[in-house]
């Protein structure tokens, strides 16, 4: 198992997806963030989930609350609170609508972190995926400031931090949903296992 703890960013807001995605069912589970959670259990030592509503989550979990301010819904207010729940130099952060990220490339972003980085990101050709990586408690003052001042860019904080970015050859395991064709076509590849499959398969 990998000795970090990861936390699954579960405090969006989710207006493009019409409702909360983290409530959608997924992969043979009452909820997309349920998913999350179990798999990524198997794989970590500790789990937890980042959210502003820890009523809403409908299952046994440790949860991070987001409670910096309940009109932001930006990932900033997550980071805030996910540093000041714990004494842990580092944390693995995961959006929770990226299901096909696996134990391959969770375990190459690991391999590649090192103490003097600030932060450790999954990068592909389409870009850099902030929500997908190793954030170091380096980045907790930096973090204060941006929530204070309303500055929630997350590509702006890595680009002027010591960040490693780690390259990947392929799109697919990146993939996240914010619409509903997105939540769909996520549901029949999980479905045909044609990336990963079951929660165990992305292990």
């Amino acid at each position: 198992m990998v000795a970090m703890h990861c936390v699954i960013f579960a405090g969006g807001k989710s207006s493009r997806m019409g409702r909360d995605k983290a409530l959608l069912p997924f992969g043979g589970y009452d909820t997309l963030v349920q998913y999350q959670y179990v798999r990524l259990k198997e794989i970590f030592e500790q789990v937890s989930i980042s959210t502003k509503e820890p009523a809403t989550i409908p299952f046994a979990s440790s949860v991070i609350e987001d409670n910096v301010s309940k009109e932001l819904y930006a990932p900033t207010a997550g980071f805030c609170a996910m540093f000041e729940s714990s004494a842990q130099e580092r944390f693995f952060v995961l959006s929770v609508d990226a299901p096909f990220v696996g134990f391959a490339e969770i375990q190459k972003l690991v391999e590649k972190d090192r103490n003097e980085y600030d932060a450790t990101i999954a990068k592909t050709a389409g870009g850099i995926h902030p929500m997908c990586g190793i954030y170091h408690r380096s980045l907790h003052v930096k973090f204060q400031k941006m929530a204070a001042s309303g500055r929630h860019r997350l590509g702006a904080l890595l680009q002027e931090s010591h960040t490693c970015f780690v390259d990947f050859d392929t799109e697919a395991a990146f993939v996240n949903m914010n619409y509903r064709h997105e939540y769909e076509s996520a549901l029949l590849r999980v479905k045909k296992n044609v990336y990963g499959g079951a929660a165990s398969d992305l292990n």
